[in-house]
């Protein structure tokens, strides 16, 4: 038999041989199982139950959280989990029909959170789901995430308390640093534009006012409408730069830009971490989005 067809054989070998250990290894995992509807919360849940419990995430890097389609494999993945932890605020419109298939509870993380109401659009007067953009806020989150995980696996509640007093500690050095760098604004470039309304919460805990081209996530975005209403905020308030989100397109946004001479800030993130820099973590996505929101408003002065 020629080597290279021996050497293929023997590679092929050893990566079946790896591939089954692998599966093997996952399905002797014995750690209970969890399941989240976006990145950002499998993230923030996996710091809490440290190597306790798999923790992992409905909707992959990159998704649009608000309008998602589960799919059969989502469906089945639920089937096999202990815990379903969502954000709620209506944010998972998809999610009462994909819990239907679950036998696992369920824990809304946004519990205890007084929402802030959206204001414009065809869903004023619903809470404004993205909570968790605001460290603040995001407390709330750990305190329900640890007694979801302890009430799941009792035997390891004081890891999940170690864990969330450590993360609380990162979250209010990270509120510090934000106040800080928002404080160092001129008071008139405090304005930030984004194209969804997602960071209320936030703009609410520093300081700083808020205009976007649209409320929420929906099939209507980027209307000569909104564009021509948000034109003629920055241009009333000599903004220096507007910002879009990574899940979303951002062609709406940089029209904004070229009709008002202020600079594309950037792109922020909000419903999904990425694979890699810049935001492989969520406490990595609050930081880099006020980097950019700092550095684009901060460029005039």
């Amino acid at each position: 038999m020629p080597k290279p067809l021996i050497a293929g054989l023997v590679t092929a070998s050893l990566a079946l041989t790896i591939s089954g250990c692998a599966a093997e290894d996952a399905n002797t995992d014995e750690r209970p199982r969890v399941l989240t509807t976006f990145t950002v919360l499998q993230d923030l849940a996996q710091n809490i139950a440290g190597d306790e419990i798999v923790v992992t995430s409905i909707t992959k890097v990159g998704a649009e959280i608000h309008g998602y389609e589960p799919t059969p494999s989502d469906v089945a993945n639920a089937s096999e989990a202990d815990l379903i932890l969502a954000n709620g605020l209506g944010l998972e419109s998809w999610f009462e029909q994909f819990s239907a298939h679950a036998d696992a509870p369920t824990a809304v993380l946004s519990d205890g959170i007084e929402p802030l109401d959206i204001a414009v659009g065809e869903y004023t007067g619903k809470p404004n789901p993205h909570a968790w953009m605001s460290p603040i806020a995001a407390r709330t989150y750990v305190a329900n995430t640890v007694s979801a995980l302890s009430i799941l696996l009792p035997e390891s509640a004081h890891v999940f308390e170690r864990n969330a007093n450590q993360y609380i500690r990162e979250l209010e050095q990270i509120e510090s640093e934000i106040t800080t760098a928002v404080d160092a604004l001129a008071s008139e470039h405090r304005l930030l534009v984004t194209c969804e309304g997602a960071f209320s919460y936030l703009a609410r805990d520093v300081g700083l006012d808020e205009a976007f081209l649209w409320a929420v996530n929906q099939d209507d975005q980027g209307t000569p409408q909104q564009i021509a209403s948000v034109v003629e905020t920055v241009v009333e308030r000599d903004v220096p730069a507007v910002f879009c989100e990574s899940t979303v397109s951002d062609r709406a946004q940089k029209q904004v830009a070229v009709d008002t001479g202020a600079n594309f800030g950037g792109t922020l993130y909000v419903d999904s971490l990425s694979v890699g820099d810049p935001v492989p973590t969520y406490l990595d996505l609050l930081r880099h989005d006020v980097d950019v929101i700092v550095a684009g408003l901060g460029a005039a002065q």
